[in-house]
């Protein structure tokens, strides 16, 4: 399949009917580094989830032979100039990491609409396009993944080679992709968590204080109802206003110690 990016300075073609790159002659990979380099990305998933996107574009690199590497995903709250999220980079392109590509032209957008892997290269044109300077892409393999409803891609990029990669980096890399699709699930859940244990906090801390301010309004609650027995008009008129601002308040906290501290972490 042909790209559908005209005029755009993407190429992009759909590696299942791309005789062209299946044709090409198979690189010499090292097996027993690529198996090391997958164990290893499942012992950062296991251990470090925090790290392992940028773990993944760093081993994609190496495992592949490229110059770059990165993961994209679509931005939750992305407008049409600002649509795809890199979110992890390697390589010469390390310094686009947390760049946001509009959503057309884009090669990630063509490639989570087929689904599929595919081959591509970038010229100069899409870089004026987007305003920027950067090495073009001379080969480039790029999957989707998808996860949690959240959809992504993640690439490998040459920038002075026409045929860098083969049909056996595309293998690899739809295992990088799994990897990133759990990757990202786990960075997702981590950070649930973390925000899970902070309303946790902040509900025992707001618990905490509302015990602390009852004692207080108690005996602010008396001297107003002693005040209203008062003589002098003046102190009535204060000790009403302080009783309502008391009941207020004291409504208030009654609330917060109503809320079961358990309750935060749903």
């Amino acid at each position: 399949m042909e790209s559908t990016l005209e005029n755009s300075g993407l190429e992009v073609f759909d590696l299942r009917t791309d005789a062209a790159f299946a044709a090409r002659m198979l690189h010499v990979r090292d097996i027993e580094t690529q198996m090391s380099g997958l164990q290893r990305l499942s012992q950062v998933l296991l251990e470090r989830p925090d790290t392992v996107l940028q773990e993944l574009v760093k081993a994609a690199v190496d495992l592949c032979g490229a110059d770059s590497a990165g993961i994209s995903v679509e931005k939750e709250d992305g407008n049409d100039e600002q649509f795809y999220h890199w979110i992890a980079t390697a390589g010469v392109y390390s310094g686009f990491l947390d760049a946001m590509l509009p959503k057309n032209p884009s090669a990630c957008g063509l490639c989570l609409e087929r689904g599929h892997a595919q081959h591509f290269t970038v010229s100069k044109e899409f870089f004026d396009i987007l305003g920027v300077e950067a090495p073009l892409v001379t080969d480039g393999i790029l999957l989707p993944w998808r996860v949690e409803g959240t959809r992504g891609t993640i690439f490998v990029m040459a920038h002075d080679r026409v045929e860098a990669f083969d049909q056996n980096d595309a293998r690899l890399m739809a295992m990088l992709a799994d990897f990133a699709a759990m990757g990202y699930r786990q960075q997702k859940q981590q950070a649930r968590l973390i925000e899970q244990e902070r309303a946790l906090a902040a509900a025992q801390m707001a618990n905490k204080l509302a015990h602390e301010i009852n004692n207080p309004l108690q005996g602010i609650a008396n001297i107003a109802y002693l005040m209203e027995g008062s003589a002098d008009e003046h102190l009535k008129e204060l000790s009403h206003g302080l009783s309502q601002d008391v009941y207020r308040l004291s409504g208030l906290v009654q609330k917060i110690l109503a809320v079961p501290i358990q309750a935060a972490r749903l």
